[in-house]
Formats: structure tokens, sequence, C-alpha cells
């Protein structure tokens, strides 16, 4: 028996109305389910042919545009459809910012239920594009042929691809002739190290049969001018390795970190891998007001620098320091909140459950002659106990900055317990910081509210949220 068909349908004329979560789009059917599409904007007026059929949605796709939407622009990228990255480039910015907030917002009233002040104005980033320090590309030995090209009827080669996975298919890797996310020379530099390992025949991952020899590339670029560039190769080939390494080395000579990986296991994470640094030091420098944070191929750091700098800046002010409190910064990561409000605070403990991230803390304070913050390694859950807490001191003031998941509900219990005058919570998803906005209903009022948008032409928004006791 074959795979059941979805029964494929056509809805004529049908209004895109919202902006939804994960960057589609929202429109309804003549049945009064939703639609979710992708590459449209609000205001479209589109045919839509539906992909999937579920009990309480579809999804579809936009098959003809009857009329445009006053927010629609043109895409400036040529990968624009195919390539998963930048969904919304073909929404004007100040639209961007409008949806951002409205899923903030969202968020916080229907999962957190909790009374909310009016939020302060969304904080557009200066730069729309270019604004990432970070990349990462794969190589494959087949490359993803988009509609258009597959429709244009020339004999097309399925060569070497280096670029990022197609949306929802982890074998298939669209090749990315100009991305506009990274400043030069990262297009210079992808473009280079594919026509070099095509013109002396190196081969090129095979996801399906975990096989090849070079797998991925990683650039990161820091707002120093400092360049790190990574390569995963798949299995040890001193000759090829070299060759191309030397090749980047003279070609590239801004390059401040040439590093790479050999990793054979199945998937391309290189965080239990031994990364070697083949020239020039193994970590590159950031800088922010003064402070130097070294980064190194594993450290986390926020992908947008100038951007990192403003979360950093509302978050220190939301904290209301004077110089005498004692703060806490959870989920600390390499410490950069800690040090950038240290100055302001009487002493900051940072805690963190990767030990990697905390010896980086630790080092960049010491780079940074910071003397009154401290960091600990742990499972916060675990760490941030009745104990750590008689140990350390009574915080005056808590910032946490958690994962995607939001925190642990025995964090939340722990500050209740201890209940600072203050928490600043800063969020990646909004969804899990409402959750836990609720649950610290009882003891804290939210009294103000700033989203802040990290990555435009995307849907991810930043919130921070200052909470004082009721």
């Amino acid at each position: 028996m074959g795979r059941k068909r979805t029964e494929r349908i056509v809805f004529e004329n049908v209004e895109v109305l919202d902006a939804g979560a994960k960057g589609v789009s929202v429109a309804k059917a003549p049945d009064g389910k939703v639609i979710f599409l992708p590459n449209v904007v609000p205001g479209d007026v589109v045919d839509v042919q539906t992909v999937k059929k579920r009990k309480a949605y579809y999804e579809g796709k936009a098959i003809k545009i009857h009329s445009y939407s006053t927010h629609r622009i043109d895409p400036v990228c040529q990968h624009f459809g195919a390539c998963g990255g930048c969904k919304w480039q073909n929404m004007a910015y100040p639209q961007q910012l409008f949806y951002k907030n409205q899923e903030v917002y969202n968020n916080l009233k229907r999962i957190g239920k909790i009374e909310l002040p009016e939020f302060e104005p969304i904080l557009g980033s200066e730069k729309q594009f270019f604004y990432r320090n970070k990349m990462e590309f794969s190589f494959s030995n087949a490359r993803w042929l988009t509609e258009e090209e597959i429709k244009s009827g020339e004999e097309l080669g399925r060569e070497n691809a280096l670029g990022f996975h197609i949306p929802k298919m982890w074998d298939k890797i669209l090749d990315i002739k100009k991305c506009h996310l990274q400043q030069d020379p990262s297009n210079a530099l992808r473009n280079e190290i594919r026509d070099f390992a095509n013109n002396h025949a190196m081969e090129f991952y095979n996801p399906r049969e975990n096989s090849g020899f070079l797998r991925t590339l990683m650039i990161r670029t820091a707002s120093t001018g400092e360049i790190m560039v990574l390569i995963q190769f798949f299995k040890e080939d001193k000759k090829n390795r070299e060759l191309l390494l030397d090749f980047l080395k003279e070609r590239f000579p801004e390059i401040t970190s040439l590093q790479y990986v050999i990793n054979s296991k199945a998937n391309d994470t290189i965080y239990d891998q031994e990364v070697i640094c083949y020239h020039g030091r193994d970590y590159i420098l950031e800088e922010m007001e003064g402070l130097k944070f070294s980064i190194n191929a594993k450290s986390f750091y926020q992908t947008n620098s100038e951007q990192a700098y403003e979360l950093y800046a509302i978050t220190r002010d939301f904290a209301g320091l004077t110089g005498e409190e004692l703060v806490y910064d959870l989920y600390t990561g390499t410490g950069t909140i800690a040090q950038f409000v240290s100055k302001k605070a009487k002493k900051v403990i940072g805690v963190e459950a990767v030990p990697e991230a905390i010896a980086d803390a630790k080092l960049n304070a010491e780079r940074n002659q910071i003397t009154n913050c401290e960091f600990f390694v742990g499972d916060m859950k675990n760490v941030f106990n009745d104990e750590f807490i008689s140990t350390h001191g009574q915080p005056d003031v808590i910032i946490t900055d958690p994962p995607r998941d939001g925190m642990h509900k025995d964090v939340v219990e722990q500050i209740l317990k201890i209940a600072p005058q203050r928490v600043v919570y800063v969020s990646c998803n909004s969804a899990t910081q409402a959750r836990d906005l609720a649950l610290m209903d009882e003891v804290y009022k939210v009294v103000r509210v700033r989203p802040v948008d990290m990555f435009p032409q995307t849907h991810h928004v930043e919130n921070v949220v200052l909470l004082e006791k009721k």
C-alpha cells in the first residue's frame, strides 16, 4: 500500500490576515479553518493550494497573487523563497517590527494572563542586513535544484553545494552565491572555498552515506575586525586538508583564527570534538563598552553584536543599579551580561551549566580586570539552592536569560522563595517567558516590557521584562 495522498484543495481570493509563528503568515479558509502560508505578506490577496490538511488548520502555498499588500517589498536576496533563512525579506521593516511586538504582546497576554504595563517601543536594529557575527554552512555532494531551475528545462548538473539546509530536509543543501546576513569577507570566503575545492576535486560530504571529505564551514566575525574560520572535515586527508587551509591563509591574510575539526560521527556538532588551531590564535576578540570578550569555536555569543549591546544596555537600565547591589546573573553563558553590569553593582554572581562557558567567563573577567564577578558552573535547578544563597548572599537583583525552554520550575520557585526586590527577565521566546511570568505573578508585578529585534528579516524577537515585588 502506498501512502495516502493528501487531497489538495484550491481556495481562491483569500486575504492574508496576519503574520504567525515561525515566520509563516496566516489566512482563513472559507470553512473557517486557519491556513498557514509561507512567503506571503499580510494584506496580500492570493489563491491557495493546500499541501497538508489537519483537524484545525491547513498548510498551503500561494499559487497566484491577485493583489499585493502595501507592506510588501522586493526581497534583496536571489535565494529568497528557496532558502528558509530570511522568511520576512518581502515585508517592509517597520511592519516586521509591528508583528514582532504583537507576538510578544499576545504571548504575554494569552499565555501569561497577567496585568501588563504599556510596552516600551520595540527596539529595531540599525542594520537590517549583514548583522550576523556567526554563520554555519554545509557541504553536500548533491546540490538542491530550485523550482525555477527545474522549470527552465536547462541541463543542470547536480554538482557540489556549499550553503544552507532546505527547511525540513536534513540532507538537502541549497548552494548559496550571496548571503545578506554576514559582513564581508564572508561571501568571498565561502565562494572561494567552494571553487578551490571543486578545482582540486575534493570530495564534498554525502549526508545519506555519511562519507566524503568536506563537511561544514563556520565563519565568525567580530566588530573589532577579527575573523575566525573553522572547517570541519569528515576524515583526515593531510594533503588536501593542508592544501585548502594553506590556500585560505594566503588568500585571506585577515583571518585571525584558522581552525579545523575532523569529525566522522553521524552528526556535525563540534561540541564534543577536538578543535585544532592551524594558524593564528584559537579565539577572536569582541569588544563592548571597552570590555573585551574572547570567543572560541565553541563559545556562545549573541549573534548580532551591535544589537547585543543595545539588549544589554536595556537590561542594565531595567536593573536600576546604584553600585550597592548584589546581583545574580542566572544562565550567564560566557558572563557578558554579568561583566557588562558589574561596574554599576557591588558584586555579580554568574551561574551557568556549560563548564567551557564558565571557563571563558573567568578568563574574560581577568582580561577586563573585573574583580567583583564570580562564576559558578552547574545545572541551574541543582546549583541555585538554599545552600548556594546562604554561601553567596541574598541577591538584591536577579537577571535571568534562560534558553528557549525558559526557566525550570524549580528555579522559578527558588526565585519566589528568596524574592529579591527586582528581577530582569531576558528572553528569546516570549511564550515560555509568559508561562514563567504567570508562575511569578503572586509575588511580582510586571512594571516594564521592551521587545528588542536581534534578527531582522526573521520572526525571532527578544524581550526584556522588569519585575518588581508587589
